[in-house]
């Protein structure tokens, strides 16, 4: 995985009034959290600030959406101190039903309030002054609360994806035409002064900046574009300036939606996706381009698992052909930011309309921004797209775990004990699914039962009537289970063992020994699969035979094998015999 300069550590001023803690990421986002604004005491805030320090430092927390979660639930945490009759000072005052207050306080039954116990005490846990009696407390079970998002069912999830669909493929048809008209006047394909290089030149000029030259108004309150370039380009507005060249911030999150339900990807894995790359040879003769995508997930108290992925784009209708057209949509924006911070290294690039900031509480993976333009996911942008079109909510997560769940059924960046337990079976449509699968199963089972069991009845002595077989005595030749009525039997003798209108009586026992031996020796010279096809049935039948009558009875039928019994089995085996 490429790696970037910007790792920097927490900054904990050594002054004991200075409590602001700094989280930078590898991925350059960077934040401030200011441990004086929980409602608690100095020294205890001092104590959380050195923990969450520590964290945001040693490898622990590679996320801003992290260090923010437990921040959140700090500030919670303190103001539940803050309305006891004593509030802890510090970190020794905690006592053991204080810390139970606080865990029956939280609706641990929803992933919220299940978090805020579990992330408070796992900091706490890191200061060595906790009391005892606190860290026993601590230490008892929380059960996990229940998944609640599903699947999306088919209808559904075919909506959301031609949605996504619709709403990128208008976007990128956009930028096509705009880039093709750039780069023909780069080309000199215009003549100097005409309409079409004037705005080859304007769309130079965004290209190259992300914007066009602005003025500001008379009262200072609005930034317009100049009058030439909004004659030339039709108006000054992001449809008719920047969007002719970059990506929107709800068309960036609808290519989101596409990449994580095209291939499963974890949201986060998704927003931080580096760009893909072809690999080398791929489409120089055949036309068929393969990209590997690198994948990095962060997994709670694991570390981080990376994987490699091959998407072929061998046309419209191929994965990679999502991967072709989310680096054409792509690439002037990632182009400016190449040019000004080669470190950074995203897929998804948009363009903001204007240069305020966006709550990095709803990103998904760590949004960056580079001048106008964000790298990575919004989950707040994505669920503005789903809500103006009408479509259900949690696009991305419910996405994810209907392509590893209902369509890949693998594991998708989790382990295989995590995708049983946590997706798979907590969802309807897979058990569902299970119910099917498990009746074949069982049908399968009771159908191989039937067939490696012993069937014909157990006489004492033939029956009269009965004809004989090679291996057994028959009662009603004419009433085959296994061909149809009235046409007579026609299977093979090694069915009879299987068939129950067969007798079995003392006198067939040698030679249903030697047969037994001589199958054994079969075995042995006969490659597994083989032998499984042809014999491993009758001799199935044969050892339920053999637990039936007893080892005395099955060894005295041995010492009794007559050369009429050899004779007939050696027939039966080389086919001689086949009904």
């Amino acid at each position: 995985m490429p790696t970037t300069p910007f790792r920097r550590p927490a900054v904990l001023g050594e002054d004991p009034s200075d409590v602001v803690v700094r989280h930078t990421t590898k991925q350059g986002a960077t934040r401030a959290y200011d441990f004086g604004q929980l409602p608690m005491a100095p020294a205890m805030q001092r104590s959380l600030a050195v923990l969450f320090a520590a964290k945001c430092t040693d490898g622990s927390w590679t996320s801003l959406k992290t260090s923010m979660g437990t921040w959140r639930h700090l500030h919670t945490l303190g103001k539940f101190w803050s309305e006891q009759e004593i509030p802890p000072a510090d970190v020794p005052d905690l006592t053991a039903g204080m810390w139970s207050a606080w865990r029956l306080s939280r609706r641990t039954k929803t992933e919220n309030g299940y978090n805020q116990v579990m992330v408070t005490q796992l900091l706490l846990r890191g200061n060595s002054r906790l009391p005892l009696e606190v860290r026993a407390v601590m230490a008892r079970r929380l059960p996990e609360p229940k998944v609640q998002e599903i699947a999306f069912e088919p209808d559904e999830f075919r909506a959301i994806k031609a949605a996504a669909r619709r709403t990128f493929r208008s976007a990128l048809l956009r930028i096509r035409e705009n880039t093709g008209h750039l780069n023909a006047w780069r080309n000199g394909d215009f003549a100097r002064g005409s309409r079409e290089w004037a705005v080859g030149e304007a769309l130079d000029l965004l290209a190259r900046t992300g914007d066009l030259p602005r003025r500001t108004s008379a009262n200072g309150r609005t930034r317009s574009v100049v009058p030439h370039y909004a004659k030339v380009l039709g108006g000054g507005t992001p449809d008719h300036t920047w969007k002719r060249l970059f990506l929107a911030r709800l068309e960036a999150a609808a290519l989101g939606v596409l990449l994580v339900t095209e291939f499963g990807f974890n949201g986060a894995t998704m927003s931080e996706m580096p760009v893909p790359r072809a690999v080398p040879d791929s489409g120089e003769k055949s036309g068929v381009r393969v990209y590997r995508l690198e994948l990095e997930k962060r997994r709670r108290h694991a570390g981080h698992h990376f994987e490699s992925r091959n998407i072929t784009d061998h046309g419209a209708d191929s994965a990679g052909r999502l991967i072709s057209d989310a680096l054409e949509a792509t690439a002037l924006a990632r182009a400016y930011v190449a040019g000004r911070t080669p470190a950074v290294d995203r897929l998804l690039v948009w363009r903001s309309k204007g240069n305020k900031s966006w709550a990095a509480a709803n990103a998904v993976g760590e949004l960056i921004r580079v001048g106008p333009f964000g790298l990575g996911a919004d989950t707040h942008a994505v669920a503005l797209w789903a809500q103006e079109r009408g479509l259900p909510g949690k696009v991305l997560r419910r996405g994810r775990k209907t392509v590893n769940v209902v369509h890949r059924r693998e594991p998708g960046q989790n382990t295989q004990d995590t995708h049983d337990r946590v997706y798979v079976l907590p969802e309807p449509q897979a058990r569902q699914a299970a119910v099917e699968v498990i009746v074949d199963g069982v049908n399968d089972a009771v159908e191989a039962a039937r067939r490696s069991m012993l069937r014909a009845q157990l006489a004492d002595t033939p029956q009269s009537g009965d004809q004989e077989t090679a291996t057994a005595s028959c009662s009603d030749f004419e009433h085959s289970p296994f061909t149809p009525p009235g046409a007579g039997c026609g299977a093979s003798f090694l069915l009879c063992t299987a068939c129950p209108n067969a007798r079995i009586a003392p006198v067939h026992y040698p030679r249903l020994v030697h047969l037994h031996a001589a199958l054994e020796n079969l075995r042995s010279v006969l490659d597994p699969p083989t032998w499984n096809t042809d014999w491993y049935d009758a001799h199935a039948r044969l050892e339920d035979l053999r637990q039936r009558l007893g080892t005395e009875v099955w060894n005295q039928a041995q010492q009794h094998v007559s050369a009429l019994d050899r004779q007939i089995i050696d027939s039966l085996l080389n086919g001689h015999f086949d009904s």
